[in-house]
């Protein structure tokens, strides 16, 4: 048995715990700040409150102010915070453990420097503690909370530096239906699976505009669906090639880009700007939900643009990055570019 601590709450950070508790680990849950309600519904019922879940009856659990205590004889520590979270996370969790402890990161998520370039959140970690050396892994891949505690059948990819690190982590968590593979490509497999939440969005798109014809409830139009996801792959390679992860992990991203239009509140941000709504229209009908989509996008468009100025990129790779970005952040209205799709090729 090992112990496992996970500091954040949310709905992956308490799903993934589900099979490592199975498999007879001991898994310790630490809500941040923010997450007080949930640690005490939790141990008031034992359900996760947001994820209206079920937790396993060996969880135990602990409020921030006991990180160090949950800590205690851990063997692997898995960062649970959203990706709003990951400068919290790096200033009160990751400077205070010791470098010998592994971390297993779920939070999805890139973030851009001053000259364009994408940085995954293991780079960002450690690039903000240069001085300590940490044991920095992360999950991708398809996976919904709620279907992970649900017992479906999950295939996702860790990945870290060091091979025999990652099947140890992988024999705390595999089970019959949460099936784990490995990747030292911690570049090609995080920026694939974070790339994926901009690019839902924009598949979502054909979502609304079907529903603008149809009704609501009408006849769905897969080509349309079918063609934004063509395009989305098309400049999710490109991008993540470009960035030097290896081609072998955009898989993962596309996997995650299936599951993540089929639900969750990236889809319904996309259908109702296909609908025909503003954008800030479509934000008061979600009640100003924060969506990491939106921050998705926004970084990948910025980057883009900047590596296009000098000459790094091709403006004309990229028609549906540009186009959602101007939805989103110049008020554009849903007019999708069909026709830049188009290519020739010859062999």
């Amino acid at each position: 048995m090992s112990i496992i601590a996970i500091v954040g709450a949310g709905m992956m950070g308490s799903a993934i715990g589900i099979p490592a508790a199975e498999n007879g680990n001991e898994v310790r849950m630490v809500g941040t700040p923010l997450d007080r309600e949930i640690i005490d519904h939790a141990r008031k019922t034992g359900n996760h409150l947001t994820m209206k879940r079920t937790l396993p009856a060996s969880y135990r659990y602990y409020q921030f102010e006991q990180m160090q205590e949950a800590l205690d004889g851990a063997d692997l520590l898995v960062g649970g915070v959203s990706s709003f979270g990951v400068d919290w996370f790096v200033e009160n969790v990751l400077k205070e453990i010791p470098e010998s402890l592994p971390v297993l990161s779920v939070t999805k998520g890139l973030m851009d420097d001053e000259k364009g370039d994408l940085i995954c959140y293991p780079q960002l970690f450690q690039s903000r503690l240069p001085q300590r050396k940490l044991k920095l892994n992360a999950v991708g891949g398809p996976c919904t909370s709620y279907e992970l505690a649900d017992h479906d059948w999950t295939q996702v990819c860790f990945c870290g530096e060091d091979m025999s690190l990652l099947r140890w982590i992988r024999g705390l968590f595999e089970t019959d239906y949460y099936h784990v593979s490995l990747s030292t490509d911690v570049i090609g497999v995080e920026c694939a699976v974070a790339l994926k939440n901009a690019y839902a969005l924009a598949v979502s798109l054909a979502i609304g505009l079907s529903e603008r014809k149809e009704g609501i409830g009408g006849i769905q139009h897969y080509n349309s669906q079918a063609a934004l996801f063509l395009q989305s792959y098309k400049e999710m390679r490109k991008l993540l090639t470009h960035i030097g992860g290896n081609e072998e992990s955009l898989p993962f991203g596309v996997g995650d880009l299936y599951v993540t239009v089929f639900g969750g509140r990236t889809r319904k941000i996309g259908t109702l700007l296909g609908r025909g709504l503003t954008f800030e229209q479509a934000m008061k009908e979600l009640k100003g939900v924060t969506l990491e989509s939106i921050v998705i996008t926004t970084r990948a468009s910025r980057a883009v643009r900047k590596q296009i100025a000098d000459g790094r990129l091709k403006q004309e790779d990229f028609p549906l990055l540009t186009h959602i970005d101007q939805i989103l952040n110049e008020g554009h209205a849903v007019d999708i570019p069909w026709n830049q799709f188009e290519t020739e090729f010859e062999v």
